[in-house]
């Protein structure tokens, strides 16, 4: 197997020859890259390797560039810092990750699995929209940082950090804020869910999204729930739905 390193990292280089060749002293290094350019380069000029193992980070960018400016034949490994949440949907036929630390026992389960890979690898415009997906999984999401809301005659922007909970009454949806101020939201539980950042907010049922600093007391309730105690309070119950209490205990943990 002819393979191609793609790292910038001279240690990571040097662990990851030596741990190949651990694996399989049959495994011929055909060349190291440390770069976008010096990758395109090099795919451009010589024979395709058998595999590729390609670090996301370089220093001159995210390799993913290498895509857009040359065919990229045969498969990838992307070797990667990032957490496994976030790639795990990435995991599928000729394209894979491995986790840094890169581990001897994963790496050699990848090297098996390309040795009985039977079907042709990915096309170009495959591994281009495999590409641009993952790129776009990479990317920190943005979430509200505020909302324009009706006070009386006029519009006010409230602060999200101000913003104790979110609930559904009727046909409308309202928050309240930390100084118990009420105030109509124009948006549904759904819209909103890919608004509020998930490690200040927890949909706790179909009419509720509470902050963890809103929850002033948790009690236990009939049909395996959670009854929540809010501030500033609300004459509504804020009950933790059966199939959400194991998240939400999760959330809380965190």
């Amino acid at each position: 197997m002819k393979i191609l390193i793609v790292e910038d990292e001279e240690l990571a280089v040097k662990k990851l020859q030596k741990t190949l060749l651990g694996i399989d002293k049959m495994v011929e290094i055909v060349g190291v890259t440390d770069s976008i350019k010096s990758t395109v380069e090099f795919l451009k000029e010589n024979p395709p390797p058998d595999l590729i193992l390609m670090d996301i980070e370089l220093a001159d960018g995210q390799s993913f560039e290498v895509f857009n400016m040359v065919p990229v034949k045969g498969p990838v490994i992307f070797i990667t810092s990032y957490d496994e949440y976030a790639l795990k949907a990435f995991k599928v036929n000729s394209v894979d990750y491995l986790l840094k630390p890169v581990q001897k026992e994963e790496l050699e389960a990848a090297l098996n699995k390309y040795r009985q890979l039977n079907e042709p690898a990915k096309s170009s415009s495959d591994i281009n929209n495999l590409i641009r997906e993952l790129q776009s999984k990479l990317q920190p999401k943005e979430f509200r940082k505020r909302f324009l809301v009706k006070q009386a005659q006029k519009l006010v922007s409230i602060e999200v950090d101000d913003i104790a909970y979110f609930y559904s009454d009727g046909r409308l949806n309202f928050f309240k804020t930390r100084d118990n101020r009420k105030f109509v939201v124009d948006y549904t539980m759904d819209e909103l869910s890919e608004m509020l950042d998930p490690e200040k907010y927890f949909r706790i049922s179909r009419s509720f999204y509470v902050s963890v600093d809103s929850i002033d007391q948790i009690h236990d309730y009939f049909g395996n729930r959670l009854l929540l105690n809010l501030n500033p309070p609300l004459d509504k119950e804020a009950l933790v739905s059966r199939e959400k209490v194991m998240d939400f205990k999760k959330w809380m943990g965190k």
